[in-house]
C-alpha cells in the first residue's frame, strides 16, 4: 500500500510518498515534492490545485493520504489557505484521506521500533514533516 504524507504550509502542499511491503519501507522518487496554489481566492485555481494533486496520486497509484492536522485556533493555528487546500484534498472521491494530529504523530514516532534517520531518506529538508506524518501512519497500525 502506498501512502502520501502531506504537510500544508502557506500556499503549498508538501508531499512524501512511502510504501510498506513485507516489513520494508520504500520512498519512491516522485516528480514534485510540493504542489502550490497561486491564488486561493480564485475558484479556478483551487480546481487546478485539486486536479494536479489528484493526478499525482493517480500517477503513483497512491491509495491513501494522511495530512498533518493543524490547530484551529491559537498561536499555532493553520492559515485559511491551508484549510482550503485540506478541503480540496478531502473532496477527491477516489482517495481515502485521514487527518493526523501533531500529538498523534509525535507519539507514534516516539513508540516506533524502527529508527530511520531522515538524512538517509534522500528527501529535501522541507519534506521532513510530511515524511514523519506518513511514517507515523504506518507505525500506528
Amino acid at each position: 500500500m502506498k501512502v502520501c504524507g502531506v504537510e500544508l504550509k502557506g500556499n503549498d502542499a508538501i508531499v512524501c510518498v512511502m510504501s510498506l511491503e513485507n516489513g520494508l519501507y520504500d520512498i519512491p522518487s516522485i516528480r514534485v515534492p510540493k504542489i502550490s496554489i497561486a491564488d486561493a481566492g480564485n475558484a479556478e485555481e483551487v480546481r487546478k490545485f485539486q486536479f494536479t494533486f489528484k493526478k499525482l496520486m493517480q500517477d503513483y497509484d497512491i491509495n491513501k493520504v494522511v495530512i498533518k492536522g493543524r490547530a484551529l485556533k491559537g498561536k499555532f493555528a493553520g492559515g485559511p489557505v491551508g484549510f482550503k487546500l485540506e478541503a480540496a484534498i478531502q473532496l477527491i472521491e477516489e482517495l481515502e484521506v485521514e487527518i493526523l494530529s501533531g500529538s498523534f504523530v509525535k507519539n507514534a514516532l516516539a513508540k516506533s521500533q524502527v529508527d530511520i534517520d531522515f538524512r538517509d531518506t534522500g528527501l529535501k529538508k522541507f519534506q521532513q514533516t510530511a515524511f514523519e506524518t506518513v511514517f507515523a501512519s504506518f507505525e500506528a497500525r
